[in-house]
């Protein structure tokens, strides 16, 4: 299977489809009785309102999957238009399939899925920035972005220091660029702002809007829930090694773009500390740079037994939890 992803063959896209649907196998035969959820965060309710309950069970997994595999594509097509694995294949998409049904809440609709659009985005303008003479706009629209994740799912809001920290990896300092992202981010604050204070409702605003929030104190882990996470450390310290083998023979451009992936993961597992509520479905967030960093031990392993077994390990792991 992994073989078939190594190549850039349009017939994987066929194969992907099926694999989305097997590994979501366990959930769609025990669906719950309801569906009911928010896919916004409460302070949009003004500009867009969306019933909690406007999705079956079923239809909250048929619509989740087949945004996964639309991200998936996306994904897979900004790692080889910018050569981040040193050559094209399907791996990433498959990884992101496979990494987006590792656990249950993962496979629902949900507001964080939805994010991951912007997540996508932001991933691209990223790398957009290197050897490019006016980045003004990027980082306008990068300050955009962040700030309509936020209206989708609040933690998002910790995404806008990664616009400075791409500016320190990719170019040498320049204040007008610094203060552009910004702009941007208020551009779309102001814009929410002052729909609210047409409809005379600026102080609800400010009464919904979580200008501060504090780690949930129900917090509370049951390893045996994450028993599936154990092939996805195995397989993130086989690609540590391998990037890090790597790392040095790449050229400029994949070095920085690694190390703004990194950061990416890193910012998008510690916003979950801005989450008044324990909900695991945040961790997506952290899934298009997990997949990335991933598809390096698929692609540059050697013994096709090995990397064949650890997969077939870890979509055996993904099933059996589902049912268990």
């Amino acid at each position: 299977m992994i073989n078939q992803f190594r190549s850039l063959n349009p017939v994987n896209l066929i194969f992907l489809a099926v694999i989305a649907i097997i590994l979501r196998t366990g959930v769609l035969l025990r669906l719950p009785d309801s569906s009911s959820f928010s896919l916004l965060e409460s302070y949009t309710g003004l500009l867009i309102n969306i019933p909690e309950d406007l999705f079956t069970p079923f239809s909250s997994i048929f619509y989740a999957t087949v945004i996964v595999l639309i991200q998936a594509i996306l994904l897979n097509r900004i790692v080889n238009n910018y050569n981040l694995l040193g050559k094209p294949s399907f791996m990433p998409a498959l990884l992101y399939v496979t990494a987006t049904a590792l656990l249950e809440p993962f496979i629902v609709l949900n507001p964080v899925l939805i994010a991951n659009f912007l997540v996508l985005w932001m991933i691209e303008k990223f790398m957009s920035i290197y050897r490019r003479e006016k980045v003004l706009s990027v980082l306008f629209d990068l300050g955009m972005i962040v700030a309509a994740g936020t209206l989708i799912y609040f933690p998002f809001i910790a995404m806008l220091p990664l616009l400075w920290i791409s500016l320190i990896i990719f170019r040498p300092f320049n204040w007008r660029e610094w203060v552009a992202g910004l702009t941007g981010f208020i551009t779309i604050c102001f814009f929410v702002m002052t729909v609210y204070y047409l409809n005379g409702s600026l102080n609800d605003f400010f009464k919904t809007v979580p200008l501060v929030k504090a780690f949930h104190p129900g917090f509370h882990v049951n390893p045996y829930d994450y028993i599936v996470l154990i092939p996805v450390l195995l397989i993130l310290v086989s690609s540590a090694f391998t990037i890090w083998h790597k790392f040095y023979r790449s050229n400029v451009h994949v070095r920085k773009a690694y190390f703004i992936l990194l950061f990416v993961l890193l910012f998008s597992i510690l916003s979950f500390s801005l989450s008044i509520e324990y909900e695991i479905y945040h961790f997506l967030l952290a899934i298009p740079a997990l997949a990335i960093f991933m598809s390096h031990f698929f692609l540059n392993a050697t013994k096709r037994w090995f990397y064949e077994s650890v997969y077939l390990l870890l979509a055996a792991f993904i099933i059996y939890f589902q049912f268990v």
